[in-house]
C-alpha cells in the first residue's frame, strides 16, 4: 500500500467535513493522515472533534497578525514542520492567500455548496433558494486566488426541497459527506 498522504484540514465551524474525512480515513477509503486541524476561530466546533481523535489543532485568530501575510507565515511555519503535502479547505471561511498559494501550488483544495460557478461565496443555500433554481449542489475545486474559482475537479447536483433551507441544506451536506473523501482519493492517486 502506498504511503498515506500528509494532509491539513482548514476549518471555521463545526467540522463535519473534517468528521466525514477522518471517518474515511479511518475505514481504510480514504489513504491519508490528517496531521493538523486549522481554524481562524479558536472557539469552533472542530476544535473539539479534532482533539477527540487525538489530532493537533491550530487556532489563530487573524486579527492578531498585522496582516494576512503575517497570519500565513505562521501557519506555513507549523504545515511545514508537519510535512504537510496537500491543504484541505472545509467549511474555512477565508480567502487564501499568496503566501500559502505560493507553496502549495495546485495542492490545496475546498468544497463549495453550489454547483459553480453558481453562487460563489457565502451562504451558497440561501443564494440558490432565493434564485428559486429547482437544483443545486456541491463542488470540489482547486483553490486559486480568487473566491470559489479555481479549476473543478468534482460536482453532483443536489434537488432543493421546494424551498425548505434546512432539508436541502441537510441534503447537501450528506453529498459533501461523500464526494469530498472520493475526490481526494482520486486526487492522491
Amino acid at each position: 500500500m502506498k504511503e498515506r498522504v500528509s494532509i491539513a484540514v482548514f476549518a471555521s465551524g463545526s467540522g463535519t467535513n473534517f468528521q466525514a474525512i477522518q471517518d474515511t480515513i479511518e475505514s481504510g477509503r480514504l489513504n491519508a493522515k490528517i496531521e493538523l486541524v486549522i481554524t481562524d476561530k479558536p472557539g469552533a466546533y472542530v476544535t473539539i472533534r479534532a482533539k477527540e481523535k487525538g489530532i493537533p489543532v491550530l487556532a489563530l485568530s487573524p486579527k492578531e497578525f498585522n496582516s494576512k501575510e503575517a497570519y500565513e507565515l505562521e501557519i506555513l511555519r507549523t504545515l511545514r514542520d508537519k510535512q504537510v503535502e496537500w491543504l484541505v479547505l472545509a467549511g474555512y471561511m477565508r480567502l487564501i492567500g499568496k503566501t500559502l498559494l505560493t507553496a502549495y501550488p495546485s495542492k490545496i483544495v475546498n468544497i463549495h455548496p453550489s454547483l459553480l460557478p453558481s453562487f460563489p461565496g457565502k451562504d451558497a443555500i440561501g443564494q440558490a433558494i432565493a434564485h428559486g433554481v429547482k437544483v443545486t449542489g456541491v463542488t470540489v475545486h482547486y483553490v486559486d486566488e480568487g473566491m470559489d474559482t479555481g479549476t473543478i475537479i468534482m460536482q453532483r447536483a443536489v434537488d432543493v426541497i421546494d424551498g425548505d433551507r434546512d432539508q436541502t441544506e441537510q441534503a447537501i451536506h450528506e453529498v459533501e459527506h461523500e464526494i469530498y473523501p472520493a475526490a481526494l482519493q482520486s486526487l492522491f492517486d
